[in-house]
Protein backbone atom coordinates (compact mmCIF):
# COMPACT_ATOMS: atom_id res chain seq x y z
CA UNK A 1 0.00 0.00 0.00
CA UNK A 2 1.61 3.47 -1.28
CA UNK A 3 1.82 5.49 2.31
CA UNK A 4 2.11 9.00 0.63
CA UNK A 5 -1.22 9.71 -1.28
CA UNK A 6 0.41 9.06 -4.54
CA UNK A 7 0.00 6.04 -6.33
CA UNK A 8 1.97 5.16 -9.10
CA UNK A 9 1.65 3.18 -12.02
CA UNK A 10 0.53 -0.12 -11.44
CA UNK A 11 3.71 -2.01 -12.18
CA UNK A 12 6.60 0.63 -10.79
CA UNK A 13 4.29 -0.32 -7.18
CA UNK A 14 4.11 -4.06 -7.56
CA UNK A 15 7.99 -4.15 -8.04
CA UNK A 16 8.28 -1.97 -5.09
CA UNK A 17 6.20 -4.31 -2.94
CA UNK A 18 8.14 -7.29 -4.30
CA UNK A 19 11.54 -5.61 -3.39
CA UNK A 20 10.48 -4.39 -0.16
CA UNK A 21 9.44 -7.79 1.23
CA UNK A 22 11.52 -10.38 2.83
CA UNK A 23 13.35 -12.53 1.12
CA UNK A 24 13.55 -16.52 1.65
CA UNK A 25 13.86 -18.50 -1.63
CA UNK A 26 14.19 -22.12 -2.92
CA UNK A 27 17.62 -23.76 -2.32
CA UNK A 28 17.60 -24.26 -6.07
CA UNK A 29 16.86 -20.32 -6.65
CA UNK A 30 19.99 -19.40 -3.52
CA UNK A 31 22.47 -22.01 -5.38
CA UNK A 32 21.55 -20.90 -9.11
CA UNK A 33 22.44 -17.03 -7.98
CA UNK A 34 26.03 -18.30 -5.98
CA UNK A 35 26.84 -20.08 -9.93
CA UNK A 36 25.59 -17.06 -11.36
CA UNK A 37 27.50 -14.78 -9.32
CA UNK A 38 30.78 -17.13 -9.54
CA UNK A 39 30.60 -16.80 -13.47
CA UNK A 40 30.09 -13.18 -13.24
CA UNK A 41 32.94 -12.79 -11.37
CA UNK A 42 34.99 -14.91 -13.79
CA UNK A 43 33.74 -13.09 -16.70
CA UNK A 44 34.65 -9.79 -15.17
CA UNK A 45 38.63 -11.24 -14.31
CA UNK A 46 38.95 -12.64 -17.96
CA UNK A 47 37.85 -9.62 -19.34
CA UNK A 48 40.99 -7.94 -18.01
CA UNK A 49 42.93 -9.46 -20.47
CA UNK A 50 41.56 -7.13 -22.87
CA UNK A 51 43.36 -3.65 -23.27
CA UNK A 52 40.01 -2.44 -24.51
CA UNK A 53 38.26 -2.88 -21.37
CA UNK A 54 41.39 -2.25 -18.98
CA UNK A 55 41.57 1.19 -20.05
CA UNK A 56 38.29 2.13 -18.92
CA UNK A 57 38.73 1.00 -15.65
CA UNK A 58 39.96 2.73 -12.19
CA UNK A 59 38.95 6.75 -11.10
CA UNK A 60 37.24 8.95 -13.55
CA UNK A 61 39.91 11.64 -12.16
CA UNK A 62 42.98 10.29 -12.18
CA UNK A 63 44.68 9.87 -8.35
CA UNK A 64 41.65 10.16 -7.01
CA UNK A 65 41.28 8.57 -4.08
CA UNK A 66 37.98 6.64 -1.64
CA UNK A 67 38.88 5.28 1.67
CA UNK A 68 36.92 2.37 2.11
CA UNK A 69 35.88 2.51 -1.18
CA UNK A 70 34.59 -0.36 -3.62
CA UNK A 71 36.94 -2.70 -4.40
CA UNK A 72 37.29 -3.59 -8.37
CA UNK A 73 38.26 -7.12 -8.39
CA UNK A 74 41.75 -8.31 -10.17
CA UNK A 75 43.33 -4.71 -9.71
CA UNK A 76 44.40 -2.40 -6.63
CA UNK A 77 41.74 0.05 -7.90
CA UNK A 78 39.08 1.33 -4.83
CA UNK A 79 36.64 3.64 -6.29
CA UNK A 80 33.18 5.56 -5.31
CA UNK A 81 30.32 2.97 -5.90
CA UNK A 82 28.97 4.68 -8.56
CA UNK A 83 32.08 4.47 -10.57
CA UNK A 84 32.83 1.10 -9.10
CA UNK A 85 29.01 -0.06 -10.89
CA UNK A 86 30.25 1.34 -14.23
CA UNK A 87 33.75 -0.53 -14.06
CA UNK A 88 32.15 -4.29 -12.27
CA UNK A 89 29.46 -4.08 -15.08
CA UNK A 90 31.50 -3.56 -18.13
CA UNK A 91 34.08 -6.04 -17.10
CA UNK A 92 31.03 -8.27 -16.54
CA UNK A 93 29.38 -7.87 -20.17
CA UNK A 94 32.54 -6.96 -21.66
CA UNK A 95 33.36 -10.11 -23.63
CA UNK A 96 29.34 -11.15 -23.97
CA UNK A 97 30.52 -14.48 -21.56
CA UNK A 98 28.11 -14.26 -19.13
CA UNK A 99 24.40 -15.45 -18.48
CA UNK A 100 21.42 -14.70 -20.39
CA UNK A 101 17.84 -14.43 -20.57
CA UNK A 102 15.51 -14.20 -23.55
CA UNK A 103 11.89 -13.28 -23.95
CA UNK A 104 9.89 -10.62 -26.35
CA UNK A 105 13.15 -8.51 -24.93
CA UNK A 106 16.42 -10.05 -24.07
CA UNK A 107 19.40 -9.51 -21.74
CA UNK A 108 21.88 -10.52 -19.27
CA UNK A 109 20.44 -10.13 -15.63
CA UNK A 110 24.12 -10.93 -14.04
CA UNK A 111 24.68 -7.21 -15.22
CA UNK A 112 22.86 -6.26 -12.16
CA UNK A 113 26.30 -7.67 -10.16
CA UNK A 114 28.14 -4.37 -12.27
CA UNK A 115 25.61 -2.82 -9.23
CA UNK A 116 24.82 -5.32 -6.45
CA UNK A 117 28.58 -5.79 -6.12
CA UNK A 118 29.67 -2.63 -5.82
CA UNK A 119 27.01 -1.74 -3.40
CA UNK A 120 26.98 -4.51 -0.88
CA UNK A 121 30.84 -4.48 -0.64
CA UNK A 122 31.23 -0.24 -0.26
CA UNK A 123 28.22 -1.17 2.38
CA UNK A 124 30.11 -4.00 3.90
CA UNK A 125 33.05 -1.79 4.44
CA UNK A 126 31.31 1.20 5.93
CA UNK A 127 28.81 -0.59 8.49
CA UNK A 128 29.37 -1.80 12.17
CA UNK A 129 29.86 -5.06 12.29
CA UNK A 130 25.79 -5.35 13.84
CA UNK A 131 24.70 -4.39 10.81
CA UNK A 132 26.80 -5.65 8.38
CA UNK A 133 26.34 -6.85 4.37
CA UNK A 134 26.53 -11.07 3.94
CA UNK A 135 26.96 -13.00 0.93
CA UNK A 136 23.97 -13.99 1.50
CA UNK A 137 22.22 -10.82 1.34
CA UNK A 138 23.90 -10.10 -1.77
CA UNK A 139 22.93 -13.57 -3.42
CA UNK A 140 19.17 -12.59 -2.75
CA UNK A 141 19.35 -9.21 -4.17
CA UNK A 142 20.70 -10.72 -7.32
CA UNK A 143 17.81 -13.08 -6.96
CA UNK A 144 15.02 -10.03 -7.18
CA UNK A 145 17.13 -7.85 -9.24
CA UNK A 146 16.71 -11.13 -12.11
CA UNK A 147 13.39 -11.57 -11.32
CA UNK A 148 12.66 -7.82 -11.97
CA UNK A 149 14.39 -7.28 -15.47
CA UNK A 150 14.04 -10.99 -16.77
CA UNK A 151 9.73 -10.68 -15.92
CA UNK A 152 9.72 -7.40 -18.04
CA UNK A 153 11.81 -8.77 -20.49
CA UNK A 154 9.27 -11.54 -20.90
CA UNK A 155 6.24 -9.69 -21.96
CA UNK A 156 7.38 -6.33 -23.75
CA UNK A 157 9.66 -5.86 -26.21
CA UNK A 158 11.66 -2.75 -25.93
CA UNK A 159 14.03 -3.29 -29.05
CA UNK A 160 11.30 -3.17 -31.88
CA UNK A 161 11.17 0.28 -31.03
CA UNK A 162 14.47 1.18 -31.05
CA UNK A 163 15.13 1.33 -26.99
CA UNK A 164 18.14 -0.23 -25.71
CA UNK A 165 17.41 -3.83 -23.23
CA UNK A 166 19.60 -1.93 -20.34
CA UNK A 167 16.39 0.00 -19.72
CA UNK A 168 15.47 -3.26 -17.67
CA UNK A 169 18.21 -3.92 -16.16
CA UNK A 170 18.69 0.04 -15.15
CA UNK A 171 14.94 -1.00 -13.27
CA UNK A 172 15.94 -3.86 -11.70
CA UNK A 173 19.07 -2.66 -10.04
CA UNK A 174 17.80 0.46 -9.16
CA UNK A 175 15.16 -1.19 -7.26
CA UNK A 176 16.95 -3.10 -5.79
CA UNK A 177 19.87 -1.07 -4.78
CA UNK A 178 17.38 1.41 -3.14
CA UNK A 179 16.30 -1.12 -1.04
CA UNK A 180 19.68 -2.06 0.06
CA UNK A 181 20.68 2.11 1.11
CA UNK A 182 17.52 1.19 3.23
CA UNK A 183 14.53 2.74 1.12
CA UNK A 184 10.84 1.86 1.59
CA UNK A 185 7.83 1.33 -0.43
CA UNK A 186 7.71 5.01 -1.87
CA UNK A 187 11.78 5.35 -2.18
CA UNK A 188 11.87 2.67 -3.79
CA UNK A 189 8.43 3.22 -5.95
CA UNK A 190 10.24 6.97 -6.29
CA UNK A 191 13.49 5.86 -7.44
CA UNK A 192 11.85 3.11 -10.40
CA UNK A 193 10.27 6.23 -11.84
CA UNK A 194 13.19 7.98 -12.18
CA UNK A 195 15.07 4.94 -14.16
CA UNK A 196 12.03 4.57 -16.16
CA UNK A 197 12.72 8.21 -18.30
CA UNK A 198 16.08 6.74 -19.15
CA UNK A 199 15.49 4.92 -22.39
CA UNK A 200 18.21 5.41 -24.43
CA UNK A 201 18.97 4.65 -27.95
CA UNK A 202 20.55 0.96 -29.24
CA UNK A 203 22.06 2.11 -32.20
CA UNK A 204 25.55 0.98 -31.17
CA UNK A 205 24.53 -2.65 -31.52
CA UNK A 206 23.50 -2.69 -35.02
CA UNK A 207 25.36 -1.72 -38.46
CA UNK A 208 26.69 0.96 -39.43
CA UNK A 209 27.39 1.95 -35.50
CA UNK A 210 28.27 -1.25 -33.77
CA UNK A 211 30.82 -0.21 -31.72
CA UNK A 212 32.22 -1.05 -27.90
CA UNK A 213 29.03 0.67 -26.16
CA UNK A 214 27.69 -2.40 -26.07
CA UNK A 215 30.33 -3.64 -24.31
CA UNK A 216 29.97 -1.06 -21.71
CA UNK A 217 26.10 0.04 -22.19
CA UNK A 218 25.51 -2.60 -19.07
CA UNK A 219 28.12 -0.82 -16.87
CA UNK A 220 26.82 2.53 -17.50
CA UNK A 221 22.63 1.29 -16.64
CA UNK A 222 24.37 0.50 -13.69
CA UNK A 223 26.23 2.84 -12.67
CA UNK A 224 23.32 5.13 -13.28
CA UNK A 225 21.13 3.04 -11.39
CA UNK A 226 23.29 3.59 -8.85
CA UNK A 227 23.59 7.42 -8.88
CA UNK A 228 19.70 7.15 -9.06
CA UNK A 229 19.43 5.20 -5.56
CA UNK A 230 21.91 7.68 -3.63
CA UNK A 231 19.76 10.55 -5.03
CA UNK A 232 16.61 9.13 -4.27
CA UNK A 233 18.18 8.29 -0.64
CA UNK A 234 19.08 11.95 -0.23
CA UNK A 235 15.30 13.10 -1.18
CA UNK A 236 14.49 13.42 -4.88
CA UNK A 237 10.52 13.28 -5.96
CA UNK A 238 9.48 10.13 -8.17
CA UNK A 239 7.18 10.57 -10.91
CA UNK A 240 3.82 8.57 -10.01
CA UNK A 241 2.52 8.26 -14.24
CA UNK A 242 5.86 7.82 -15.70
CA UNK A 243 4.24 4.99 -17.73
CA UNK A 244 0.62 6.34 -18.00
CA UNK A 245 0.93 10.06 -18.80
CA UNK A 246 -0.84 10.86 -21.82
CA UNK A 247 1.53 11.82 -24.69
CA UNK A 248 4.09 12.07 -22.73
CA UNK A 249 4.54 8.88 -20.74
CA UNK A 250 6.26 5.97 -21.79
CA UNK A 251 3.58 3.84 -22.89
CA UNK A 252 2.67 6.99 -25.02
CA UNK A 253 5.62 8.29 -26.17
CA UNK A 254 7.82 4.81 -26.72
CA UNK A 255 5.07 2.09 -27.12
CA UNK A 256 2.44 3.49 -29.15
CA UNK A 257 0.31 3.10 -26.51
CA UNK A 258 0.79 -0.50 -25.39
CA UNK A 259 0.61 -1.02 -21.70
CA UNK A 260 3.65 -2.52 -20.04
CA UNK A 261 3.49 -5.80 -18.30
CA UNK A 262 4.55 -8.40 -15.78
CA UNK A 263 3.43 -11.33 -17.25
CA UNK A 264 4.57 -13.84 -14.30
CA UNK A 265 3.99 -12.76 -10.50
CA UNK A 266 7.48 -11.93 -9.03
CA UNK A 267 9.89 -14.74 -7.10
CA UNK A 268 12.27 -16.79 -8.25
CA UNK A 269 11.36 -17.75 -11.50
CA UNK A 270 14.34 -16.08 -13.86
CA UNK A 271 16.84 -17.12 -11.66
CA UNK A 272 16.09 -20.88 -11.36
CA UNK A 273 15.69 -21.08 -15.34
CA UNK A 274 18.26 -18.97 -16.02
CA UNK A 275 20.78 -19.87 -19.21
CA UNK A 276 24.89 -19.93 -18.58
CA UNK A 277 26.78 -19.43 -21.38
CA UNK A 278 29.37 -22.14 -20.59
CA UNK A 279 31.90 -23.11 -23.23
CA UNK A 280 32.29 -20.11 -25.50
CA UNK A 281 31.49 -16.52 -25.88
CA UNK A 282 28.77 -16.00 -28.62
CA UNK A 283 25.59 -13.94 -28.52
CA UNK A 284 23.20 -16.82 -27.21
CA UNK A 285 21.00 -17.27 -29.97
CA UNK A 286 24.17 -18.42 -31.53
CA UNK A 287 24.86 -21.03 -29.26
CA UNK A 288 23.56 -24.12 -30.28
CA UNK A 289 24.93 -23.59 -33.66
CA UNK A 290 28.18 -22.68 -32.76
CA UNK A 291 27.78 -26.57 -30.60
CA UNK A 292 26.68 -27.92 -33.94
CA UNK A 293 29.60 -26.82 -35.98
CA UNK A 294 32.71 -27.30 -33.57
CA UNK A 295 31.03 -30.90 -33.73
CA UNK A 296 30.84 -30.29 -37.14
CA UNK A 297 34.62 -29.27 -37.41
CA UNK A 298 36.35 -32.64 -38.38
CA UNK A 299 34.16 -33.70 -41.27
CA UNK A 300 34.22 -30.05 -42.65
CA UNK A 301 37.90 -28.74 -41.48
CA UNK A 302 40.03 -30.16 -44.50
CA UNK A 303 36.64 -29.26 -46.87
CA UNK A 304 36.47 -25.87 -46.73
CA UNK A 305 37.18 -24.74 -50.12
CA UNK A 306 34.90 -27.70 -51.36
CA UNK A 307 31.87 -26.00 -49.64
CA UNK A 308 28.84 -25.25 -51.82
CA UNK A 309 26.42 -23.78 -48.96
CA UNK A 310 25.39 -23.77 -45.36
CA UNK A 311 21.68 -23.96 -44.36
CA UNK A 312 21.60 -22.98 -41.03
CA UNK A 313 17.72 -22.84 -39.76
CA UNK A 314 17.21 -20.27 -36.22
CA UNK A 315 14.85 -18.82 -34.78
CA UNK A 316 12.90 -15.81 -35.84
CA UNK A 317 15.04 -13.72 -32.73
CA UNK A 318 18.74 -14.74 -34.30
CA UNK A 319 17.49 -13.31 -38.20
CA UNK A 320 16.22 -10.10 -36.15
CA UNK A 321 19.35 -9.67 -33.94
CA UNK A 322 22.67 -11.32 -35.47
CA UNK A 323 21.62 -12.05 -39.17
CA UNK A 324 24.70 -9.69 -40.68
CA UNK A 325 25.97 -9.93 -44.02
CA UNK A 326 28.66 -7.92 -45.20
CA UNK A 327 31.61 -6.06 -43.99
CA UNK A 328 32.08 -6.44 -39.63
CA UNK A 329 33.62 -3.29 -38.25
CA UNK A 330 35.02 -4.56 -35.18
CA UNK A 331 34.88 -7.29 -32.52
CA UNK A 332 31.69 -5.80 -31.13
CA UNK A 333 30.51 -6.57 -34.12
CA UNK A 334 31.76 -9.83 -34.64
CA UNK A 335 30.34 -11.36 -31.83
CA UNK A 336 27.31 -10.92 -32.74
CA UNK A 337 27.11 -11.92 -36.67
CA UNK A 338 26.22 -16.14 -37.00
CA UNK A 339 27.90 -16.56 -39.62
CA UNK A 340 30.47 -15.18 -38.33
CA UNK A 341 30.43 -17.08 -35.14
CA UNK A 342 29.41 -20.13 -37.01
CA UNK A 343 32.25 -20.04 -39.70
CA UNK A 344 35.02 -19.52 -37.05
CA UNK A 345 33.22 -22.78 -35.14
CA UNK A 346 33.58 -24.97 -38.22
CA UNK A 347 37.12 -23.83 -39.30
CA UNK A 348 38.86 -23.89 -35.98
CA UNK A 349 36.65 -26.55 -33.49
CA UNK A 350 36.39 -24.08 -31.20
CA UNK A 351 35.69 -20.31 -30.09
CA UNK A 352 37.21 -17.69 -28.06
CA UNK A 353 36.57 -14.03 -27.60
CA UNK A 354 40.27 -13.32 -29.18
CA UNK A 355 38.99 -15.02 -32.47
CA UNK A 356 36.82 -11.47 -33.07
CA UNK A 357 39.47 -9.56 -32.79
CA UNK A 358 40.78 -7.72 -35.94
CA UNK A 359 44.14 -9.87 -36.40
CA UNK A 360 42.19 -12.99 -36.08
CA UNK A 361 39.30 -12.06 -38.20
CA UNK A 362 41.33 -11.01 -41.24
CA UNK A 363 41.46 -15.37 -42.07
CA UNK A 364 39.99 -15.08 -45.63
CA UNK A 365 38.27 -18.73 -45.02
CA UNK A 366 36.17 -17.03 -42.38
CA UNK A 367 34.37 -15.07 -44.63
CA UNK A 368 34.67 -17.52 -47.44
CA UNK A 369 32.42 -19.75 -45.21
CA UNK A 370 29.99 -16.39 -43.89
CA UNK A 371 29.67 -16.40 -47.80
CA UNK A 372 28.36 -19.65 -48.23
CA UNK A 373 25.47 -19.61 -45.56
CA UNK A 374 22.01 -19.11 -46.15
CA UNK A 375 20.15 -18.64 -43.05
CA UNK A 376 16.58 -19.25 -42.49
CA UNK A 377 13.72 -19.57 -40.17
CA UNK A 378 12.69 -22.78 -38.25
CA UNK A 379 9.03 -22.64 -37.04
CA UNK A 380 9.57 -25.29 -34.54
CA UNK A 381 12.83 -23.30 -33.55
CA UNK A 382 10.28 -19.69 -33.32
CA UNK A 383 7.63 -21.63 -30.98
CA UNK A 384 9.98 -23.46 -29.11
CA UNK A 385 11.71 -20.10 -28.32
CA UNK A 386 8.44 -18.45 -27.44
CA UNK A 387 7.02 -21.57 -25.17
CA UNK A 388 7.80 -20.85 -21.47
CA UNK A 389 8.28 -24.24 -20.91
CA UNK A 390 10.76 -25.23 -23.61
CA UNK A 391 12.63 -21.50 -23.87
CA UNK A 392 15.02 -23.19 -26.19
CA UNK A 393 17.34 -21.66 -28.36
CA UNK A 394 17.28 -23.98 -31.30
CA UNK A 395 19.67 -24.21 -34.18
CA UNK A 396 20.33 -26.85 -37.40
CA UNK A 397 23.59 -26.55 -39.72
CA UNK A 398 23.88 -28.97 -43.20
CA UNK A 399 26.56 -28.81 -45.14
CA UNK A 400 26.35 -29.36 -49.24
CA UNK A 401 29.55 -29.67 -51.02
CA UNK A 402 30.78 -29.28 -54.69
CA UNK A 403 30.52 -33.16 -55.61
CA UNK A 404 27.07 -33.42 -54.53
CA UNK A 405 27.91 -34.86 -51.19
CA UNK A 406 26.37 -33.07 -47.79
CA UNK A 407 26.50 -33.85 -44.32
CA UNK A 408 23.92 -34.97 -42.16
CA UNK A 409 21.63 -32.01 -40.89
CA UNK A 410 22.08 -31.70 -36.66
CA UNK A 411 20.32 -29.56 -34.35
CA UNK A 412 20.03 -29.11 -31.36
CA UNK A 413 17.25 -27.37 -29.47
CA UNK A 414 19.35 -26.64 -25.73
CA UNK A 415 22.77 -25.06 -24.89
CA UNK A 416 25.06 -26.52 -22.80
CA UNK A 417 24.27 -23.80 -20.43
CA UNK A 418 20.01 -24.63 -20.82
CA UNK A 419 18.18 -25.60 -17.50
CA UNK A 420 17.43 -28.60 -19.29
CA UNK A 421 21.02 -29.31 -19.18
CA UNK A 422 22.54 -28.40 -15.80
CA UNK A 423 23.73 -31.87 -14.31
CA UNK A 424 26.17 -31.68 -17.81
CA UNK A 425 26.72 -28.20 -17.39
CA UNK A 426 27.44 -27.20 -14.22
CA UNK A 427 30.77 -29.13 -13.85
CA UNK A 428 31.95 -27.40 -16.98
CA UNK A 429 30.96 -24.20 -15.29
CA UNK A 430 33.32 -24.03 -12.53
CA UNK A 431 35.79 -25.30 -14.94
CA UNK A 432 35.26 -22.00 -17.08
CA UNK A 433 35.62 -20.23 -13.83
CA UNK A 434 39.13 -21.33 -12.82
CA UNK A 435 40.39 -21.01 -16.17
CA UNK A 436 38.75 -17.48 -16.53
CA UNK A 437 40.46 -16.37 -12.74
CA UNK A 438 43.87 -18.64 -12.75
CA UNK A 439 45.53 -16.00 -14.86
CA UNK A 440 44.75 -12.90 -13.05
CA UNK A 441 44.41 -14.03 -9.39
CA UNK A 442 46.68 -17.38 -9.25
CA UNK A 443 45.77 -20.26 -9.70
CA UNK A 444 45.83 -21.34 -5.71
CA UNK A 445 43.80 -18.93 -5.05
CA UNK A 446 41.22 -19.54 -8.17
CA UNK A 447 40.90 -23.11 -6.95
CA UNK A 448 40.55 -22.16 -3.34
CA UNK A 449 37.51 -19.51 -4.23
CA UNK A 450 35.38 -22.51 -6.12
CA UNK A 451 35.76 -24.89 -3.21
CA UNK A 452 34.28 -21.86 -1.55
CA UNK A 453 31.39 -21.31 -3.77
CA UNK A 454 31.01 -25.62 -3.49
CA UNK A 455 30.11 -24.92 0.10
CA UNK A 456 26.87 -22.47 0.00
CA UNK A 457 26.54 -22.51 3.93
CA UNK A 458 30.17 -20.76 4.15
CA UNK A 459 29.87 -18.70 1.44
CA UNK A 460 26.85 -17.36 2.41
CA UNK A 461 28.27 -16.16 5.51
CA UNK A 462 31.28 -14.32 4.62
CA UNK A 463 31.08 -10.61 4.25
CA UNK A 464 30.80 -9.36 1.23
CA UNK A 465 33.71 -7.20 1.80
CA UNK A 466 35.65 -10.69 2.37
CA UNK A 467 35.13 -12.17 -0.92
CA UNK A 468 36.36 -9.29 -2.39
CA UNK A 469 39.07 -8.77 -0.91
CA UNK A 470 40.30 -12.25 -2.05
CA UNK A 471 39.86 -11.43 -5.41
CA UNK A 472 41.75 -8.14 -5.39
CA UNK A 473 45.54 -8.21 -6.16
Amino acid sequence: MNQSNRFYDHVIETISSYVCRGNGYSDLAMKTSSLCLMDSIGCALLALKFPNCFKRLGPSIPGTVVPNGTKIIGTNFRVDPIKGALDLGSMIRWLDYNDTWLGKEWGHPSDNFGALLAVTDYLSRNRSNDFDVSVKDLLSAAIKAYEIQGILALGNSLNRVGIDHVLFLKIASTAVVTRLLGGDFDQVCAAISNAWSDATLRTYRHYPNTGFRKAWAAGDATSRAVTLSYMTMNGEEGYPTVLSADVWGFEDTWMDKKIIVLERELGSYVMENILFKIKFPAEFHAQTAAELAIKLHETVANRIQEIERIEIGTQESALRIIDKQGPLNNAADRDHCIQYITAVALLKGSLKYEDYEDKNSRDGRIDFIRSKIILFEDLDFSSGYLDPEKRSVGNSIKIFFKDGTSTDKVSLDYPIGHKFRRSEGIPLLFDKFINNCGTVIGRDKTEYIAELFKNQEKLENLRVSELVDLLCL
